[in-house]
C-alpha cells in the first residue's frame, strides 16, 4: 500500500464530496495515473454522513476495499468531527483539510492531534467561498483547490482543466466558472500549519 496515495472525504449528503472524489480521480487519470474514486453511504437522505475515497498510483491498483489508512483527509462538514472518528487509521504524516473559518491550530486541538507533530492541518472557509462564487453552500470545489495547494500529487491546473472539460455539458457556463473560481479561491485562501 506504500505506492498508493489514499484520500478519505467526510461530509454530508448534498455537499458534493462524492463528486469531488470523482473530479479528483478524473484529473489524476488525465495526468497518467491509475485511480479509484468511490463513495460509501447509508440511506440517501439529505444531511446523512457520507464518505468518499480515492486511491491514486503510478502502478495498477489491485486493492479493492474502503480506504482505511488515508494520508489525506478532507472534512466538508466540521460537525462530523464529534460524530465520526475522522482521524481513524491516519498515519503520523497525515494531512487534514477542514472546511471551517477556524485556524489550523484550533482545528488541530478539536481533532485531538496536538501530540502528533508530523500531522499537517489546513483550514479554509469553503462555505463562504462557495456562497460567494457558486451562490450556494457547496464546499467540495473549494476543498479541491485547497487539496492542490496542500499536497504535491495533483495540481490546480489539472483539476480545473478536467472540471471544465468533463462538466461543460452538465453545467451552465455560469455554474462552471463559479466552481472554477471556488477552486482558485480554495487554493489561495487555505491556511495550514
Amino acid at each position: 500500500m506504500e505506492n498508493y496515495i489514499e484520500v478519505r472525504w467526510h461530509g454530508r449528503a448534498q455537499q458534493g464530496i462524492v463528486t469531488a472524489a470523482k473530479v479528483l480521480g478524473e484529473a489524476a487519470l488525465r495526468s497518467g495515473k491509475f485511480v479509484q474514486a468511490f463513495p460509501e453511504f447509508g440511506p440517501e437522505r439529505m444531511g446523512a454522513p457520507v464518505r468518499a475515497f480515492n486511491r491514486i498510483s503510478s502502478e495498477p491498483i489491485r486493492l479493492h476495499c474502503a480506504v482505511s489508512d488515508p494520508r489525506y483527509v478532507l472534512i466538508a462538514d466540521p460537525t462530523l468531527i464529534t460524530v465520526v472518528n475522522v482521524t481513524e487509521g491516519t498515519p503520523e504524516n497525515a494531512v487534514f483539510i477542514v472546511n471551517t473559518p477556524k485556524s489550523p491550530k484550533d482545528m488541530r486541538k478539536e481533532l485531538g492531534l496536538e501530540g502528533r507533530s508530523g500531522v499537517k492541518v489546513f483550514t479554509l472557509d469553503a462555505v463562504n467561498i462557495s456562497l460567494e462564487t457558486i451562490g450556494r453552500v457547496m464546499p467540495n470545489t473549494p476543498l479541491l483547490g485547497a487539496l492542490a495547494k496542500a499536497t504535491e500529487f495533483i495540481t490546480l491546473d489539472a483539476l480545473i482543466d478536467n472540471f471544465r472539460e468533463g462538466y461543460a455539458k452538465k453545467f451552465s457556463e455560469k455554474v462552471l466558472e463559479g466552481n472554477v473560481a471556488a477552486m482558485n479561491r480554495g487554493f489561495g485562501e487555505v491556511k495550514g500549519e
